[in-house]
């Protein structure tokens, strides 16, 4: 028996990142890739499966669920992991 979708999806894709990372960073970062360390899928920040805003937004790989990056704000500061050593984003130059 087939299930029909959920009115109120589980995540929301990477483009939502676009308002809070524009807080920190000038580039709109939506564009920046990532190749995921444990299963090797090549895809930009804004195909990403986004979770939150509470307690914190996580970003995490559409392949295999892993955590590709985690911002969680308070009002004196904003913490915010971006990739890892194994899987860090690759983020474009503009104007090359």
């Amino acid at each position: 028996m087939a299930t029909s979708p959920s009115p109120f999806p589980l995540h929301q894709d990477g483009n939502c990142l676009a308002g809070p990372l524009s807080e920190i960073f000038a580039l709109d970062l939506t564009a920046a890739r990532r190749r995921c360390p444990s299963c090797l899928v090549d895809a930009p920040l804004a195909a990403l499966h986004v979770f939150g805003p509470e307690p914190g937004i996580t970003a995490r790989c559409p392949g295999c669920s892993g955590i590709a990056l985690r911002m969680v704000r308070h009002p004196e500061r904003t913490w915010l992991e971006l990739g890892t050593p194994d899987g860090p984003f690759r983020i474009p130059t503009p104007g090359r």
